[in-house]
């Protein structure tokens, strides 16, 4: 059977070292950037170069009864992209081509192996912008960022990623082709199977095109960041920037323990030793418009008992400036092992959390650093620990299961960008409750019913016996 499927695997692919089976090579796409969640060695892995191609090895798949794990780039933080044993982990990296940029229409036509920052370079040349930027943009690619939903740092004001879908192309489970939606600006025609498809992390269908929004290019952004004694300052300050009808086109936030190992990581110094705090917020607007933005929000940050502020309307600068948050993972990860939350909370609870985040880190003996996008409330916990002493690594499970309960209980979300992947499924039934759960699995099992498509995420992994037959 094993080497029936990979002949038909090879034929699908016509050649050309897209089927890749030494053990050593398949093992470097086993997993995503969460090694923490549960992963398994892959009998193959695929690459294939079109959606005709990929349709095959879905076909040969399922008249093999092999899982299939679709990947992106492998930058995701919670298992999504694991693989099973015995699966064929199918990477659409080699799907690389922006097909169509329409300036008139403001919209793009893309594959799914297109890097992120790749589509904003294309679209600024036209004078348009493709605002979701999660943190990875240089390296991440537009079908992970589909498949997860994914956001960033500018989610306040311009949205995240499934805010600029008009249409998608994805195989379905038995090799056939769906096209979903459209390339108007609106279109209300049958039920909205692309907001479906995007965020199902690859256990519904896997993508092989889409269209995408664009916006008009905004002015490159003014940057005013704020230091404060307390997380009760910088919270207070959220809310008041808020309140005042302000729309940062970035409002960042970082604790005192993420400031310092970015600092250390940079080589520069970030804030003053008492600082427990700091927002990074940017404006994009229209010149004078931008610098009244920037005014209004360091006059906000003073009145909320800010002890440092500075403004700067240079993007040189500002860049230096937001590099720091956008390093603030790697910065984290080298002083050792971390596991890194993704909940959200309403904004007036921001402080709330990153305190009890705090208080979470002292009762399991460990250090819990907060990063966050503030302009949406979507934190980023990591819990520190020492990867080489497993009573660490049960406290930090603890912990970690801690925060996801803190963040429900401050009526917020166990993900807000990075999805459930194989990592907290466990988590999902308590957010979403048993009915919703039920509808979930049978959508799962109307459009993949031998449960092949990314088997264990989202959903936890059924046994045969249990899915309906085909």
């Amino acid at each position: 059977m094993t080497a029936a499927l990979l002949d038909a695997l090879r034929a699908a692919l016509d050649g050309g070292g897209a089927l890749v089976t030494d053990p050593d090579a398949t093992t470097g796409y086993a997993h995503d950037m969460m090694p923490l969640a549960p992963y398994g060695r892959p009998l193959a892995v695929v690459l294939p170069a079109s959606a005709e191609q990929v349709q095959a090895c879905v076909r040969a798949c399922a008249a093999a009864g092999v899982p299939i794990v679709p990947r992106g780039a492998g930058t995701g933080l919670t298992g999504a992209a694991n693989a099973v044993d015995g699966c064929v982990v199918l990477a659409t990296t080699r799907m690389n081509r922006i097909l169509e940029l329409d300036p008139d229409n403001r919209l793009a036509v893309v594959e799914p192996g297109v890097v992120n920052q790749d589509l904003k370079t294309a679209a600024a040349a036209h004078g348009l912008y493709y605002p979701p930027d999660p943190s990875s943009l240089d390296t991440c690619t537009l079908g992970g960022n589909l498949a997860t939903n994914a956001g960033g740092l500018c989610c306040g004001k311009y949205g995240v990623t499934g805010d600029y879908v008009l249409g998608l192309e994805a195989v379905l489970a038995d090799g056939s082709l769906l096209r979903t939606g459209r390339r108007t600006v609106k279109g209300v025609a049958g039920y909205d199977l692309t907001r479906l498809l995007v965020g199902s992390e690859g256990t519904l269908g896997i993508i092989t095109r889409a269209t995408l929004a664009l916006r008009p290019l905004p002015a490159a952004p003014g940057t005013v960041i704020a230091a404060f004694d307390s997380v009760a300052q910088a919270g207070a300050s959220v809310n008041r920037i808020v309140r005042a009808g302000l729309v940062p086109s970035l409002m960042e936030i970082m604790d005192a323990t993420s400031l310092r190992a970015s600092a250390a990581y940079l080589g520069t110094e970030l804030a003053g030793e008492g600082d427990q705090a700091l927002l990074l917020c940017q404006s994009d607007a229209p010149e004078a418009a931008r610098e009244a933005e920037l005014d209004h929000m360091e006059r906000v940050f003073r009145q909320a008992g800010a002890a440092y502020t500075h403004a700067t309307q240079d993007a040189a600068e500002g860049a230096l400036l937001l590099r720091a948050r956008r390093v603030s993972l790697a910065a984290l990860e080298a002083r050792g092992a971390c596991m890194t939350e993704d909940v959200a909370v309403p904004r007036t609870r921001i402080a709330e959390l990153i305190e009890g985040c705090t208080r979470i880190g002292t009762d399991a003996g460990l250090t819990v650093a907060v990063v966050g996008h503030a302009g949406d409330g979507n934190m980023h916990p990591t819990v520190l620990y020492d990867g080489a002493d497993t009573g660490q690594y049960a406290r930090a499970r603890t912990a970690f299961d801690a925060i996801l309960a803190l963040a429900l209980s401050l009526g917020g979300t166990i993900t807000g960008e990075h999805g459930v992947g194989k990592l907290k499924q466990d988590w999902l039934e308590r957010e979403l409750g048993p009915v919703a759960l039920r509808v979930h699995q049978g959508l799962k099992d109307a459009l993949d019913p031998a449960g092949l498509f990314n088997p264990g995420a989202v959903l936890a992994r059924r046994p045969a016996g249990n899915r309906r037959a085909t």
